[in-house]
């Protein structure tokens, strides 16, 4: 099935593993928890279980240097594309409400960015995302 949309998350290629994850947790979390997210119907299985549901379209994971990553982000800014973003402070925060503050206390062109997410029309997501490779 194709897609109109295109789902990206895009991770600064010099992450450690666990951040590589922490960051793709929360940037899906980002991008799935608002009243338009593209998730689909709970799942059960042949015993009676209920599991939550999932998208209902597949997340492309992407790795960009550093400044792939800046250049991605400004696209996306100048299109007016929404986006799900974590930055290098966010590391060292425990809460919410820290997070917001980090990146509040930052201009864009000053953000460390460990990664960042979008849903949009397919063909401007690879616009914005060009020069990012498959995540390995």
């Amino acid at each position: 099935m194709r897609f109109d949309t295109k789902i990206a998350i895009v991770l600064r290629d010099d992450l450690a593993p666990w951040q590589g994850l922490n960051v793709t947790a929360f940037l899906a979390g980002g991008l799935f928890g608002t009243g338009s997210a593209p998730i689909g119907a709970p799942y059960g299985d042949a015993a009676g279980n209920a599991y939550s549901a999932l998208p209902i379209q597949p997340v492309i994971v992407l790795a960009a240097s550093g400044d792939r990553l800046g250049t991605i982000h400004r696209r996306a800014l100048d299109r007016g594309v929404p986006v799900a973003l974590y930055i290098e402070d966010m590391f060292a925060t425990g809460h919410d409400e820290a997070n917001r503050a980090t990146v509040a206390a930052r201009r864009p062109e000053d953000m460390l960015i460990a990664g960042l997410a979008l849903r949009e029309e397919r063909k401007l997501v690879d616009r914005i995302v060009k020069g990012a490779k498959m995540h390995p």
